[in-house]
């Protein structure tokens, strides 16, 4: 499987249209397009450490949720951290594929995998760009419960709850920052909302607004779906050797 053929394929499981359109999502980096894949390195974010893992080990790709590249670039110095990476990369040869928004919109994408690590069910699209979830959730007599099993469940090293008083059962998700959908999960009828960060006024006003939040990190919110991605490429190539490397820069002191 070339580097060029598998993207195509993943291409088709994750397509383009599901992208918001301000983003930069895709083939960021491809050397030789016609080289064997035959060790792939998936990740949440292309750190420098993922990029030396991913030479270390001998991986022809890296896989990522989040841009290697974002906005463009106005030269390829090692000055910038970004332009680094890429000649780092373009000299051992190694493509990055990044699958941004496009995954958090997927059926069974970022949203998805975090419903299911935290048992929530019978999930559907909720916002404009129906990139989050809402579901059923049973079992939790309060938001402190609630947050005690988000934190197990993905391995926060903190949250950060604002509670209304209110018995979480109708309950949205949605990875990474989700400040700009707190309207939109309360207008689907939300009675709690989990994200990875959400701005100070949407955490203050949630208890008088009768809605629960937790924050739970943006990592920590996101980064179930690269186990997704090792299936994603296993299904299309079962030979193909994954290895997810965790990426998280942030420490909780």
């Amino acid at each position: 499987m070339t580097v060029n053929k598998l993207y195509a394929e993943l291409d088709k499981k994750i397509p383009r249209e599901l992208s918001c359109s301000w983003d930069n999502d895709g083939l960021m980096c491809a050397p030789d397009g016609e080289r064997e894949v035959k060790r792939v390195l998936v990740a949440l974010d292309v750190t420098e450490a993922a990029v030396e893992r991913a030479i270390e080990r001998g991986c022809e790709l890296i896989v990522s949720h989040h841009p290697l590249i974002f906005k463009g670039l106005k030269g390829i110095t090692e000055q910038n951290n970004i332009s680094r990476k890429a000649i780092r990369l373009i000299g051992a040869g190694i493509s990055v594929f990044s699958f941004h928004t496009r995954l958090d919109a997927l059926e069974g994408g970022v949203n998805d995998k975090l419903c299911e690590v935290l048992g929530i069910e019978d999930a559907i699209p909720f916002g404009d760009e129906e990139i989050g979830r809402i579901g059923t959730l049973h079992g939790y007599d309060s938001a402190e419960k609630l947050a005690a099993l988000v934190k197990e469940r993905l391995g926060c090293g903190a949250i950060f709850l604002a509670d209304a008083g209110i018995t979480p059962h109708r309950v949205a998700v949605l990875g990474g920052s989700g400040s700009d959908d707190v309207i939109a999960a309360a207008c689907a009828g939300a009675d709690t909302y989990i994200s990875g960060e959400i701005k100070h006024n949407y955490m203050v006003d949630a208890p008088e607004n009768q809605m629960n939040i937790i924050a739970a990190g943006h990592f920590f919110t996101e980064v179930p779906v690269c186990e997704t991605l090792c299936k994603m490429i296993k299904e299309i190539d079962a030979s193909i050797e994954c290895e997810i490397f965790c990426s998280n820069a942030v420490k909780t002191i």
